[in-house]
């Protein structure tokens, strides 16, 4: 379940490499990019952050609801690993954080070149059905600590994720806490009383950080976050950052919602499709 993650935005978008191989399983059917037609040219028209928040921002506060996870988290993970639904993986398979295959999965299945060739994933009828499996997989022992959190602490929770080993980039806490800012995801989850969180934390990081090896290996893989996101620098213009990621200008255009050809430094910007 480890994963390499990269970060994103500008409107937030990002996918999967543009190299990756698909092969379905007996997948339900693909789910497409909206199309619309722009004097006579059909446009693909992928959804933004915005357009993400507000699909699913119902559906995180019910698994908040019910399991305890803060909706602000599961938002900002299904934005960040599904590239606002703009990813090969939710798009054909309505898989929105990755969850791989493992002997127990009788469900349909989607191969799909990441780390390894033909890797297996998981493939659901809806995307309702992932966010439901992701709920789940975060029950599993090594992320008990993280339901002792406030579940307004969005931060402990981003920390507490990369503790338990949720994912391997040091600096994935930053990416998810970034979105959940950017966006105010917090509006979404349930108000707390008062607690003492850093202490509260202090004890969760120490708890997850006594789970022995072996305890980890037991848990099912988790694919890496499948885009990649490039943070915009000193005399970037969008020809030269489409080039160095073997991309059109048009596409990344369309990947980040921009309309013009100015780009800001320090903008985010999804660089694969």
């Amino acid at each position: 379940m480890k994963r390499s993650v990269c970060f994103l935005l500008g409107c937030v978008a990002f996918a999967s490499c543009s190299s990756k191989k698909v092969l379905v399983k007996n997948s339900a059917s693909p789910q497409k990019p909206q199309q619309v037609i722009t004097d006579n040219v059909l446009v693909k028209k992928y959804p933004t952050a915005v357009d993400y928040i507000n699909r699913f921002k119902a559906i995180a506060v019910a698994e908040m609801n019910q399991y305890g996870i803060p909706a602000s988290i599961t938002l900002a993970q299904g934005l960040l690993e599904s590239g606002n639904g703009n990813g090969t993986l939710a798009r054909v398979a309505n898989n929105h954080f990755g969850i791989k295959c493992n002997t127990n999965w009788k469900g349909k299945t989607i191969l799909q070149d990441d780390d390894q060739l033909g890797e297996c994933f998981r493939v659901y009828n809806t995307p309702e059905e992932s966010f439901r499996d992701h709920s789940i997989f975060l029950q599993r022992k090594r992320y008990a600590s993280l339901f002792q959190l406030d579940k307004n602490d969005y931060q402990g929770w981003a920390y507490g994720l990369k503790q338990a080993g949720y994912a391997t980039n040091p600096q994935y806490p930053q990416l998810l806490i970034n979105l959940i800012d950017r966006y105010q995801l917090t509006q979404y989850d349930r108000p707390d009383a008062p607690a003492d969180k850093s202490v509260r934390e202090e004890k969760v990081l120490t708890a997850i950080s006594q789970t022995t090896p072996a305890e980890q290996k037991k848990e099912p893989e988790k694919a890496p976050v499948t885009m990649k996101i490039y943070e915009v620098r000193s005399g970037d213009t969008l020809y030269n950052i489409s080039k160095r990621f073997s991309i059109s200008v048009d596409d990344l255009k369309i990947l980040n919602n921009i309309q013009g050809a100015d780009i800001k430094l320090g903008q985010l910007l999804l660089v694969s499709k």
